[in-house]
């Protein structure tokens, strides 16, 4: 039996992806629609959709495996695993070391060619230090995030556990695309519910 082709923007619409929160700053302005009855500031899902799509080229451009996926916010820990097992990426989960993009002497130093981060609050210092060793930063950022150092902006709830799942198999899926493993209207192996996380991770 055929599958019908995949329409993603029905699949992702019930995920939570372009609700974000009650402030708005002026970084963030430009990719809001409007407010919903509760007041939380919603994203263009076209826009976000087209920001995805272009971090994927990006990411695949540059090759997977010299991209550096940070994220101190616990539910973005099992989406990051799985996209960087099916891509190839190198991941820093938890607390970003300082010193991990600027100094050479350290043991865990490491020279990515492109950073890409879940939160700009909480991902700051990783932006930092890519921002100083001039390295490109890709940002999911939420209504009320401050983006001033970020290169491309991925506008998208980046606090909801299945938000977080979504926008990471959305960038895997782009990537496949791209590396001509999978077809427009293709469907994945993965799904969604294969990145989200499904239990916290110990401090």
């Amino acid at each position: 039996m055929m599958q019908e082709p995949l329409d993603v923007k029905s699949k992702i619409l019930s995920t939570g992806i372009r609700v974000g929160t009650h402030v708005k700053t002026k970084f963030m302005a430009p990719f809001i629609t409007m407010a919903n009855p509760d007041g939380m500031y919603q994203f263009d899902m076209d826009t976000t959709l087209q920001r995805i799509d272009a971090a994927g080229r990006f990411i695949n451009k540059v090759g997977p495996e010299n991209v550096l996926v940070c994220s101190g916010r616990e539910f973005a820990y099992s989406p990051i695993e799985k996209f960087c097992e099916i891509t190839g990426a190198q991941m820093k989960l938890n607390r970003f070391m300082p010193g991990t993009l600027t100094n050479p002497s350290l043991k865990y130093y490491i020279e990515p060619k492109l950073i890409l981060v879940s939160d700009p609050q909480v991902d700051e210092q990783a932006i930092i230090e890519a921002t100083n060793a001039g390295i490109p930063v890709i940002g999911i950022a939420n209504t009320d995030n401050i983006t001033a150092n970020v290169d491309l902006v991925i506008p998208a709830n980046n606090k909801g556990r299945r938000s977080l799942a979504t926008i990471y198999w959305l960038l895997v899926r782009r990537i496949l695309i791209e590396q001509e493993k999978l077809t427009e209207d293709g469907h994945m192996t993965q799904e969604i519910d294969d990145f989200e996380t499904k239990h916290l991770y110990d401090d």
